[in-house]
């Protein structure tokens, strides 16, 4: 058998500067929080004062900034996923993100198309669920808005305006 490529083995040891490059090349593609470049430092073995000086490089020029990346965060999950600000705040808990850069975060998202998004996807699974019982179509609709993140008060408000609609529609 003919061996038609050679893959390299990855390279095991970087010098100090050649990871410097890596990291702030990593932090530069895309915000990044704290707990994901650590644990990318992690995976490099080094010792925990490498990791430290790297990190401190990382957030005195810039690439390393948590309120930034709550802020990219909130924003584009909104906007593109369409979560709710409660899965937002979940996740951005789970990457070890402060309250107040999670505060931050969630000011990023306009109150105004928080609503027309909640509204719209309400309205959009409304219509495409089948169920034909009443209580049963809500709970269904309604599970989806809240797996979203929406807030539940909003959620059954909406919905309630949906069947009242529905009904005199």
């Amino acid at each position: 058998m003919v061996q038609i490529c050679q893959l390299k083995p990855k390279k095991s040891t970087y010098s100090l500067e050649e990871l410097k490059g890596k990291m702030e090349a990593y932090c530069a593609y895309q915000d990044r929080c704290h707990k994901e470049v650590e644990d990318k430092l992690r995976a490099y073995d080094l010792i925990p004062e490498a990791r430290e000086m790297m990190l401190l490089h990382l957030l005195e020029e810039g690439f390393l900034n948590e309120e930034r990346f709550a802020r990219s965060f909130a924003r584009g999950k909104f906007r593109i996923k369409k979560w709710g600000r409660k899965r937002i705040e979940r996740e951005l808990r789970s990457r070890d993100v402060s309250s107040y850069n999670i505060k931050q975060g969630l000011s990023e998202i306009d109150p105004k198309d928080y609503d027309d998004t909640l509204f719209d996807l309400a309205e959009k699974k409304f219509e495409q669920t089948t169920e034909k019982h009443p209580l049963k179509k809500r709970k269904k609709v309604s599970d989806f808005l809240l797996r979203r993140g929406f807030e539940s008060q909003k959620v059954y408000a909406i919905l309630l305006d949906l069947e009242k609609q529905n009904k005199s529609g």
